[in-house]
């Protein structure tokens, strides 16, 4: 496996761990629908959080949060749309990015709730 998709990985593993700490329920992981993937669908009271994980080894070239992009989120939103109506769950949904950098002096984990809105 390639370090990207290894750091990729464990960059996940951690942000499930944080948000198991902060009371989240995880619904699923990886869910894909057409050209998206949702990296993690978690649950909180009647908050369904949609969780974007980017996990980086450096921010020389950028915070890992500015590394989601239009079309990526396009992609979400109509990922997210279809996981609801087939669940059929009545709840507010709250787009999030967990940013991680992690690399030889430790690791910094930072969730930005409601990091991006759709209409």
């Amino acid at each position: 496996m390639a370090f990207h998709n290894e750091l990729g990985k464990k960059g996940e593993d951690l942000a499930v761990s944080y948000l198991l700490k902060q009371g989240y329920q995880i619904l699923t992981r990886n869910f894909r629908y057409q050209k998206a993937e949702v990296d993690i669908i978690a649950r909180k009271e009647d908050v369904l959080a949609i969780i974007e994980v980017k996990t980086r080894s450096t921010p020389d070239f950028g915070n890992p949060q500015d590394f989601v992009k239009g079309k990526q989120i396009q992609n979400l939103v109509k990922a997210v749309d279809f996981y609801v109506t087939e669940h059929e769950l009545e709840v507010d949904v709250r787009f999030d990015i967990i940013a991680i950098i992690k690399n030889q002096a430790g690791t910094k984990i930072e969730h930005l709730e409601n990091a991006f809105l759709y209409f």
